[in-house]
C-alpha cells in the first residue's frame, strides 16, 4: 500500500510539472518575443509545436509502456522534458526555444500515458476513479496556478529575465520526481504470454497521419497536408488488417476498439475536451485581445473555472459511483448551457458588470467539467483489455488532443476576428455532440439493462 501511495504521488508529480508549463507559458510569449526579437512564425512554433509532439508521442509511447513496462519510459519522458526546459529557458535564440519546445512536447507524450498507465494498473474500481480524480484535481491547481505565477515572474524580473524563469520553472519537480521514481516505481513487465510486437510500420502510418491532420491547424500555411490525411489512414487500415492475419499484434487493437464502452467514452471525452478548452481560449482572447483587460485581471475572471474543476473533481468519484454514467451525462448538459450562458453575458452585461457574471458561469462550468473528466476516463479506461492500459489511455488522449487542436485554433481566428460569441458557438456545439453522444451511450445501456432484466 505504500509503494502504491509512493507511486500515485510521483504520477502526480509528473502530471504536475507538465500542466504547470502548459498553463503558465502562454503569459510568458510576449515577454519571449520581446526578449528574442521573435518572428511570427517563431512565436507559432514555440506555441504550437509542443502541442504536435506531445500527440505524435502518445501512442507509441502507449504502446512501448503496454509491451516493455513504463518505469524507464516515464524517467526518460521527464528526463527529456526538464532537459530540453533548460535548453529553452536558456537560449539565445527563438528557434533554440522552438526547438526545444519540440522535444519537450515529446517527453510529455512519453510521460502521460505511462501515468495513466500506471493508475490502471495499480487500482481498480473506486480507488481507481478516485485516484483519477487526484489526477484532474492536480490539473486543475496548475490551471489554477500557473498563469497567476506566470505573470508575476514577468512582472517582477521584467521581459528579459522573466520568461526564462517561466520556462524553467518545472525543472526542480523534475530533478526530485527522476530520482524517486528510479527508487520506488515498480519493475513489473507484461507476462511472457502477453508480450506484444511494437507494430513499427503501423506506428508510423498512424504518426505520419496525425502530423498531417494536426500541423495544417497548428501552422495555416500547411493546409495542404490534409489532403494526405484520407491515403495514410486507408493505407493504415489495410496494413492492419494484414498484420494480424499474421498473427501479431496491431496497433489499432481489434479488443480495445471493439468495447463499445470505450468507444463511446473516447467519443465524449473528445468533444468535451475540445469544448471545454476553446471555450476558455475563446474569453481569454476576447477579455484581453478585443476589450483591452490585462493578463492578471483576464487570469482572475477565469478563476473560478479552475477552482470549481479542482473541487468538484474531488468528489466525481463518489457522483459516478452513485448515479453512473448518467451523472456525466447530467454535468455534460450543465456544461452546455454555462457555454450559453457565457455568450448571454457577452452580449447582454453592461461593461460594469461583465467580469462579476463572467465569474458565475466559469465557476459553473468548471465545476460542471470537474464531475466530467475524471469519471468518464475511469469509466472508459475500465474496458481497456489486459495488457493494453497505456495504449488506451494513449488513443484516449489523442483523440483529446486532436479535438483541442482543431476547436482553439478555430476559435482563435474567429475571436481575434472580433467575435467572442461565434467563437463560443462553436464550443456549444463542440459541448453539444458531446451531450449526444453520453445521451445514446446512456440510452444503449439502458435498453442493455432492460433486456438482460427480461432473460
Amino acid at each position: 500500500m505504500h509503494r502504491r501511495a509512493v507511486t500515485l504521488a510521483l504520477c502526480l508529480a509528473a502530471a504536475f510539472t507538465t500542466l504547470l508549463d502548459q498553463s503558465s507559458l502562454n503569459t510568458a510569449v510576449p515577454a519571449l518575443r520581446a526578449s528574442l526579437d521573435a518572428g511570427e512564425s517563431s512565436i507559432q512554433w514555440i506555441v504550437a509545436g509542443y502541442s504536435l509532439t506531445f500527440g505524435l508521442a502518445l501512442v507509441p509511447s502507449g504502446r512501448l509502456g503496454d509491451a516493455h513496462g513504463r518505469k524507464w519510459l516515464f524517467v526518460a519522458g521527464i528526463a527529456l522534458f526538464c532537459t530540453s526546459a533548460v535548453v529553452a529557458g536558456t537560449a539565445r535564440e527563438a528557434w533554440v526555444v522552438a526547438a526545444a519546445r519540440l522535444l519537450q512536447g515529446a517527453g510529455a507524450g512519453t510521460v502521460n500515458p505511462q501515468v495513466l498507465g500506471i493508475i490502471q494498473e495499480l487500482f481498480t474500481g473506486r480507488d481507481r476513479t478516485r485516484a483519477l480524480g487526484a489526477y484532474a484535481i492536480v490539473g486543475g491547481i496548475a490551471g489554477v496556478i500557473g498563469p497567476l505565477v506566470g505573470g508575476g515572474l514577468i512582472g517582477a524580473l521584467g521581459d528579459a529575465y522573466g520568461w526564462r524563469c517561466v520556462l524553467l520553472l518545472n525543472v526542480p519537480f523534475g530533478l526530485v520526481t527522476v530520482p524517486l521514481a528510479i527508487r520506488w516505481f515498480p519493475h513489473a513487465r507484461p507476462a511472457p504470454g502477453r508480450r506484444t510486437s511494437l507494430d513499427l510500420p503501423g506506428l508510423a502510418l498512424l504518426a505520419a497521419a496525425t502530423l498531417c491532420l494536426l500541423l495544417p491547424f497548428t501552422m495555416p500555411h500547411a493546409a495542404g497536408w490534409l489532403a494526405g490525411v484520407p491515403l495514410l489512414v486507408a493505407a493504415l487500415i489495410a496494413w492492419e488488417r494484414r498484420y494480424e492475419r499474421r498473427g501479431r499484434t496491431p496497433i489499432l487493437l481489434p479488443a480495445l476498439l471493439g468495447e463499445r464502452g470505450y468507444r463511446a467514452g473516447t467519443l465524449i471525452a473528445t468533444f468535451q475536451f475540445g469544448g471545454a478548452l476553446s471555450a476558455s481560449l475563446a474569453v481569454t482572447l476576447h477579455l484581453q485581445e478585443n476589450l483591452g483587460w490585462s493578463a492578471l485581471h483576464a487570469g482572475l475572471t477565469l478563476l473560478p473555472s479552475a477552482l470549481g474543476f479542482a473541487l468538484l473533481s474531488s468528489v466525481g468519484w463518489r457522483v459516478v459511483g452513485r448515479w453512473g454514467r448518467r451523472s456525466i451525462l447530467w454535468a455534460l448538459d450543465t456544461a452546455l448551457l454555462a457555454v450559453l450562458a457565457s455568450i448571454a453575458v457577452l452580449l447582454l452585461a453592461p461593461p460594469g458588470r461583465l467580469g462579476p457574471w463572467l465569474a458565475v458561469t466559469q465557476l459553473v462550468g468548471g465545476a460542471a467539467t470537474g464531475l466530467i473528466v475524471s469519471p468518464n476516463q475511469a469509466l472508459t479506461l475500465a474496458h481497456a483489455p489486459p495488457g493494453a492500459a497505456g495504449l488506451a489511455a494513449a488513443f484516449l488522449q489523442l483523440a483529446q488532443r486532436i479535438s483541442a487542436t482543431v476547436g482553439t485554433a478555430a476559435v482563435a481566428g474567429v475571436v481575434l476576428r472580433g467575435s467572442a460569441g461565434g467563437g463560443l458557438a462553436i464550443s456549444a456545439g463542440l459541448l453539444a455532440a458531446a451531450v449526444a453522444a453520453a445521451a445514446v451511450e446512456q440510452r444503449r445501456a439502458a435498453v442493455a439493462a432492460t433486456r438482460l432484466q427480461l432473460r
